[in-house]
């Protein structure tokens, strides 16, 4: 009968330790992912001055989004939570696609050589970033799962490990399908 309890016990402190490991994992992989995501968005912050510079001789008439970007860019490096963060990111991504439809207007603009690298980067930068946001939202949704799953969620209750937040578009007009005419 001793035997039986210590066999409880031992497997009881087994589970709790690998439980309270997995937990741990799954944590640091959310927060390696957030970090493939601020690796991109920095990039991409760091871009948008040289962007900024080879457009405005061309489009002196579109102050106002250039303006927009360069607001929204310091408030994307002042958001300090993921959810922040989605918002700013959003705005940035649609007010940068405004930008490079403009441009369209400006053929000589289309034509130089330094924009169309620096739109070539943009572009590379933005697919990084799907593609990070892709990899932390699975390891969110992951860690969440775990979070919330009986019999680990006492141990993650135990220990005070919490919920995180998926990084997600929240401009409603991207999530809007485009529309095709024929």
């Amino acid at each position: 009968m001793t035997y039986f309890i210590f066999g409880i016990i031992v497997i009881t402190i087994l589970y709790l330790v690998l439980s309270y490991n997995n937990l741990i994992k799954k944590k640091n992989m959310v927060e390696e992912g957030w970090s493939s995501i601020d690796v991109q968005l920095k990039r991409r912050s760091n871009l948008i001055p040289n962007i900024l510079n080879s457009v405005k001789g061309y489009m002196s008439h579109e102050k106002k989004l250039l303006q927009e970007i360069t607001k929204l860019r310091s408030k994307s490096e002042a958001a300090d939570t993921v959810v922040d963060q989605g918002k700013v990111q959003s705005s940035l991504s649609g007010s940068l696609m405004n930008l490079f439809a403009v441009a369209e207007n400006y053929p000589e603009l289309k034509a130089n050589e330094n924009f169309i690298d620096l739109q070539k980067q943009l572009q590379e930068i933005e697919d990084n970033i799907q593609m990070a946001r892709r990899y932390y939202n699975g390891t969110v949704r992951n860690n969440n799962v775990l979070i919330e799953s009986f019999p680990t969620n006492i141990v993650a209750n135990a220990f005070s490990f919490k919920k995180a937040d998926f990084f997600e578009i929240e401009d409603p007009s991207a999530r809007e399908l485009p529309k095709v005419e024929f």
